[in-house]
Formats: structure tokens, C-alpha cells, sequence
């Protein structure tokens, strides 16, 4: 008889099935509570990403909008370009990787294979350029320059080149119109970076990794606006990255159109003048230094005096922004950036940083009226001005004994100015000063909107300087100890400026004031900031945000958003000091007056011409030239960078573009069939029904085109008198 049970299983066995029942429950339980934690804790996360690695969007990029002169010439706009591109999907499926067939496509195109395969390869932290750093289900360029015959080649013999096209597509174009380059003002684009698409992602303007972004000038200022919305279709692919199907599709959105008060025209003339007269004082010896001009920068503004509209904005050196369309190389890149270039990319007439020289003193002269002085009294002009046995002279060291505060602008008098500076910083208690302390001279620079940016829409303006005694403070604190390492007492010049910097640096002195008042020693302002000032002067008194944008036009032309002129604030002195000051500014044309000579045969009694003349000092450098000037209607300030005075470099180029603008010639007779503009254009470029805008056309700007036919009216008068006893 035996002593298994009927079951058959031992007690051995049956502990053993109860470990094994164990241990698949607790498989099942795990697994479940995985299942749990993927699928419901942790679904969505899951499902989405799964989503993600399953779609794939190609972008279609979006044509840009144009930018447009005021009378509708583009400035800014796009050509149709025949796009080689290449599929690195299709190409990655070939046992090659497609290297047979970049190769093929490089003979046609003229170009090395391994710059080809280059163009394809994606970006990486170990990648150099050139590379994709787009999608690579995105269509990659290789080259927008292919020809007619090249496109032809790769179409018909489409078989040859599997995952190549060959498609005319809008590229970005800078024609200059009439050779206005415009380029500074306009800007430049280059693709998105990682960080902006991710900064952007949650905006109202999220980029995609194809998009062209502004970099610089109105194109970056107005890109949400030009950019317009790309087209996306998505794909879906499987875990090999091949095309399973199509999803859906967003249709793109075309770029709005940018008008600009810009003209054309008047661009080309303010371009080619400042050239000119850069190109004409390197030919002059500075009597100074004994070496000739350097003329190494310069900048010309145009506004509109009533509503602080730029018409034209010039800057030298300047460049050919079609240098970044495609990529910029290499070498185009480090011409543009380096020092022996002087740097072309700045803006100098909202970058550019200079003492304001003589054209300040309508700031002083207004700072002496609030202080108490009156306009019209008389104030000795004597040839110096003595300060702790220093001795600081009138420019050629000549006086005009007692004369007005326009009288002073006329001939641009620094020992009134000096005189003035030196009382009101004894009266606010000199270097221990008062509680109470006015500081008239450097509120009202603030006030005229100096020190700070005007507010234009153009990126990355500069504020300048205005050295108060909070500035003299601040900059001591910044600086005095090095200033005390390099000082020296008994040294060279340098060090022992050093040395007293250190020792009492931040206290404003009487020699600060004196030079302030006639817009020297540490004060910078810009082209841009100056001009604003002198159209305020203008138009009774408003200071004005300086625009370039006019309206944003939407792609079919139906809407249209106006920008509207904006004051930020008001001149700090009342309507007759401005018209004292519009008084003494015209007579510095008229005879006698500091640019008098650049302004002969003029029809003061028609367009009443006003202006002031500088000739500010740097250290280290040649005199900067100056000249700020106004009509009705319009404002010209020019500057030239080690250039000289203020009417003998600025002052011919000024009276041509006014001369051009007005339809003068030189002995002031007036054609308005040559105007280019008489007065400022008010109106927007007229819209066609399909949203096109026609656009004029715009000849290059002939200088001799401005002279009288000597057989029509007899010859010219000389563009100026005889020279004056002195010059600013």
C-alpha cells in the first residue's frame, strides 16, 4: 500500500506550486502596477511624446514682407531665386547615404562634393559649419544661385537625382534704389538661434527653426510684423524616420507690408553728400596736427521738423546688406567687424558718440534765460576767458565785445557761454554745493532730451552723456582705483590727469562747467538727439519720438495701421525764448554769421534758413565737424569724425541736399520740377485692389543736375562769398 495521496503530489511538491503561484502573482502584480504607471499615473506624458516621435513637420517659409519708401519704393523686398534643395530623408535611405548622388549634383552646379555634403550634414556641438541646423524632414538648401540650364538639368534627369529639386523660391533683396543702400536703417537677417525659439515658443510669435530673423535696423524693429507665418505639413513616420503618411496642414501667411518715411531720393543724396564731403576734407591739411583730415566716420540725419519723421539717415562707412542674404562668408563677416574697417555695421547717427561742440549753445543759451539771464542783455565777448591762470580762447582767439545771447550763437562767442557756465556753477556753491543747487546748464541739457535715447524705432540707440554731478560721482566710484594705480603727480599729462582724477575725481569743477557750456569736456551726444533738439526748436517746442516706420500695411492691402507721430515731452523754456533762439540761428546765415559763407545766394526771404555751426574737441583726435539746421519744414544735422569745422566740412554737403531737396541752385533760384521734396510727403503710397502698391521709379542722384546752364541764365555764382574773419 502506498503512501502518496490520490492527487499524486508530495507535500514537497505542493510547497513548491505555491512558491511558483507566488511568484507569478507577483510578476502579475508588478507588471500591472507598470502598466498603471505608464499608462494612467503617466499617460499623457507618454501619449504625447509618443505623438512627437511620430510627426514630423516640413516648413514652408513664409515670403517676408516688403519696406518701402514714403511714395512706395522698395527698399526691402524679394526675388524669385532657383532654390537646390535636397531630401536628407530620401538621400539616408539610399546604402550610400546619397554620397553618389551629391556628388552627381556638385558636377552640375559647379561646385566641390564635399561642400555639397557639407550643406546637408546637421549641427552639432561637433560639427562645423557649414551644417543644417533645421529640421531634417525639412527641405535642405544647398544653393540659391543655381542658373536656368542647372535647374533644367536636375528636372529632366530627375531619375539621377532622387531626393534633389530644383524650385524658384522668394529670397530677401536690397535693391537701392537710385544707390541709396539705406543699410544701417534697414538691417539685416540671419536664421534663428535655439534660444529665441525657445524664449518664443509661449509668445503670440513663436519662431520656427527655418525662420530668418531681423538682426539689426527696422528689419529687426518691425520682424513680428514682416515675418508673417510659415506654412507646416506634418507627416507621420515611424521609428526608422520613414514617411507613413500626412496629417494635417497649416497654410502660411505672407509678411505685412512696412511703408517708411523714408525717401528714397533724399537718401541717395544724403548717402553720396556725406561720402563726399568725407572724401573732400581728406584732402585738407588740419593746421593743428599738420597731418591731413581723417574723415574717418560720419553720420547725416533728415527729419521732418513737425512730426520727428527720418527722411533720410546716412552713416559711413556704411555697406551692402545683400552681404547677408544666403549667408554671409567668412570674410565678408570679419570686414564687416573689425577695426580696420571702422566697423560699417554701427549706426552712427543713433550710435555714434561725440562732444556736441558749439551746436550745444542753444542748450546754453536756454539754461542762461532759465537761470535769470536775459536774452537780449549784453554779455562781454572778449577774445579769452581766464580761470585759475588758465586762459580759455574764442576759436581764432577774436572777441566782438557786448553782445546778446543770439548774437552770441550768431558768431558763436565760447567766452559768453564760459562766462555764464562759470557764474551758475558759483551760484549753486562751486565745489561744496548747495542743498538747493539749480545745476540750470545740466537740467536743461536733460530736458532738451540729451543723456537719454529719443525713443526711435531703430534697435540699440545710445543714450550720450550728459556729466553731472551724480555722473562725476558714479564714474569716480567706477574708476578711481585705477586712475589712482596709473596716476603720478609731476608725470606726463596722462598720468598726472590720473593722479588728480584720483584724488578729487568726483567733484565738479569750474573747468567742467566752462567746457560743458559750450558742449565739451565729457559730454556725448548723437546725431539723432541733436536733431530732435533742433526740430523742436522748429515747431514751437515739441520734442518728438524720431520714426522710420509710417504704417504696417496686411498683405492684402485691406488693412492699414498707421504710426502716428509721439511726443515725449516739451523744450523747457516758453514760446518767445524759442523764438529768440529761431532769431539768433537765423542770423547765423545771414552776413556775419558762422556759416554764412556756406549759404550765399540762399532765398532767406522764401525758405528762412536757420542753423549752428561746431568744431568740438577730442582728445587724442582731429576737431569733429558739426552743423545742425532747419527750415519750416525740415531738419539736417551732419557730423564728421575728425573732419574739422563745422561749416568747412559739413556745410557743402548740407546746402546740396537742401539745394536737391528744394530744386535750388546755387544762386537760389527754385525749380520745383527738380524738388525732390518741397515739403514733407503726408501721404501713404496708393494700394491697388490686389494689394500691390506701384512703386515710381528712382534715378540716381546727379550733383551736376543741380547747376545752371550758363547758356539758359548765365554763369553761377560761386556757391560762397569770401570766406569770413573766422569760422566755427
Amino acid at each position: 500500500m502506498s503512501n502518496i495521496p490520490e492527487t499524486g503530489r508530495t507535500p514537497r511538491v505542493r510547497i513548491r506550486l505555491v512558491v511558483i503561484q507566488v511568484l507569478v502573482f507577483s510578476l502579475l502584480l508588478t507588471l500591472g502596477g507598470r502598466l498603471w504607471y505608464l499608462q494612467i499615473r503617466n499617460g499623457k506624458e507618454y501619449t504625447d511624446e509618443a505623438k512627437n516621435n511620430h510627426v514630423q513637420q516640413v516648413v514652408q517659409p513664409a515670403v517676408r514682407g516688403s519696406i518701402l519708401d514714403a511714395r512706395g519704393v522698395p527698399l526691402a523686398d524679394n526675388e524669385t531665386r532657383l532654390v537646390v534643395s535636397a531630401s536628407r530623408t530620401e538621400l539616408m535611405k539610399m546604402k550610400d547615404k546619397g554620397k553618389a548622388v551629391l556628388t552627381r549634383l556638385a558636377g552640375v552646379l559647379e561646385m566641390k562634393p564635399e561642400d555639397v555634403i557639407n550643406k546637408i550634414r546637421l549641427c552639432d556641438s561637433e560639427t562645423p559649419k557649414p551644417c543644417w541646423n533645421g529640421s531634417p524632414y525639412q527641405p535642405i538648401p544647398v544653393t540659391d544661385e543655381a542658373t536656368t540650364q542647372q535647374a533644367l538639368t536636375i528636372r529632366e534627369a530627375s531619375e539621377d537625382f532622387p531626393g534633389i529639386t530644383a524650385e524658384p523660391t522668394a529670397v530677401r533683396r536690397y535693391p537701392a534704389p537710385g544707390k541709396a543702400r539705406t543699410a544701417q536703417v534697414l538691417g539685416y537677417l540671419s536664421p534663428v538661434t535655439d534660444q529665441e525659439i525657445e524664449k518664443a515658443k509661449d509668445t503670440d510669435s513663436p519662431f520656427l527653426r527655418s525662420d530668418q530673423v531681423g538682426r539689426s535696423g527696422i528689419e529687426r524693429t518691425y520682424d513680428k510684423e514682416l515675418r508673417g507665418k510659415a506654412g507646416v505639413t506634418r507627416y507621420e513616420v515611424d521609428n526608422l524616420g520613414r514617411v507613413m503618411g500626412q496629417t494635417k496642414s497649416d497654410p502660411g501667411i505672407a509678411g505685412s507690408t512696412l511703408v517708411t518715411s523714408i525717401d528714397a531720393r533724399v537718401q541717395a543724396v544724403a548717402e553720396y553728400e556725406l561720402a563726399q564731403a568725407m572724401k573732400a576734407v581728406r584732402q585738407e591739411t588740419d593746421k593743428i596736427t599738420g597731418r591731413k583730415y581723417e574723415a574717418d566716420a560720419g553720420a547725416v540725419v533728415v527729419m521732418e521738423t513737425k512730426t520727428g519723421r527720418v527722411v533720410a539717415m546716412a552713416s559711413q562707412p556704411d555697406y551692402d546688406p545683400n552681404a547677408w542674404v544666403g549667408g554671409i562668408s567668412a570674410s565678408d563677416y570679419a570686414a564687416l567687424t573689425s577695426k580696420k574697417s571702422n566697423y560699417p555695421l554701427l549706426n552712427r547717427a543713433i550710435q555714434g558718440q561725440a562732444p556736441a561742440g558749439s551746436i550745444f549753445k542753444v542748450v546754453s543759451a536756454s539754461a542762461a534765460v532759465r537761470a535769470g539771464h536775459g536774452f537780449n542783455d549784453r554779455y562781454n565777448c572778449s577774445s579769452s576767458y581766464s580761470l585759475g591762470g588758465r586762459s580759455f580762447a574764442n576759436f581764432e582767439s577774436k572777441g566782438h565785445g557786448p553782445i546778446t545771447l543770439g548774437e552770441a550763437l550768431k558768431f558763436s562767442c565760447n567766452t559768453v557761454f564760459y562766462a555764464l557756465g562759470h557764474q551758475e556753477w558759483q551760484r549753486d556753491g562751486g565745489l561744496k554745493p548747495k542743498k538747493d543747487a539749480h545745476d540750470w546748464f545740466y537740467r536743461t541739457a536733460r530736458d532738451f532730451g540729451l543723456g537719454a535715447e529719443t525713443r526711435i524705432d531703430l534697435p540699440n540707440e545710445v543714450t550720450g552723456r550728459i556729466p553731472d554731478r551724480q555722473w562725476k560721482q558714479s564714474f569716480w566710484e567706477a574708476n578711481k582705483d585705477v586712475w589712482c594705480k596709473q596716476g603720478k603727480k609731476g608725470g606726463s599729462y596722462v598720468e598726472q590727469i590720473a593722479y588728480e582724477s584720483c584724488l578729487e575725481g568726483n567733484q565738479l569743477k569750474a573747468y567742467d562747467s566752462i567746457n560743458f557750456a559750450i558742449g565739451q569736456g565729457d559730454v556725448l551726444v548723437t546725431p539723432i538727439q541733436m536733431a530732435t533738439a533742433y526740430a523742436a526748436i522748429s515747431n514751437g517746442g515739441t520734442l518728438y519720438n524720431p520714426t522710420v516706420g509710417k504704417a504696417v500695411i496686411s498683405p492684402d492691402g485691406k488693412r492699414v495701421r498707421e504710426i502716428k507721430p509721439t511726443p515725449h515731452g516739451k523744450l523747457p523754456v516758453g514760446p518767445e525764448t524759442i523764438r529768440d533762439l529761431d532769431k539768433g540761428l537765423r542770423s547765423v546765415v545771414e552776413p556775419g554769421g558762422t556759416a554764412a559763407w556756406r549759404f550765399g545766394g540762399w532765398p532767406q526771404d522764401k525758405i528762412p534758413m536757420r542753423a549752428k555751426t561746431g568744431t568740438a574737441q577730442v582728445y587724442g583726435k582731429q576737431t569733429t565737424s558739426w552743423l545742425a539746421t532747419y527750415t519750416d519744414d525740415f531738419t539736417i544735422v551732419m557730423t564728421i569724425s575728425q573732419g574739422g569745422t563745422g561749416s568747412g566740412a559739413s556745410g557743402p554737403a548740407v546746402r546740396n541736399i537742401y539745394d536737391a531737396m528744394y530744386g535750388l541752385d546755387d544762386a537760389g533760384n527754385q525749380d520745383l520740377k527738380r524738388a525732390l521734396l518741397p515739403k514733407p510727403q503726408k501721404t501713404l503710397p496708393k494700394i491697388n485692389p490686389d494689394g500691390t502698391i506701384d512703386a515710381p521709379a528712382v534715378k540716381p542722384y546727379d550733383p551736376e543736375a543741380q547747376k545752371v546752364d550758363p547758356e539758359a541764365g548765365g554763369a553761377t555764382p560761386p556757391l560762397a562769398g569770401p570766406p569770413p574773419v573766422w569760422r566755427d
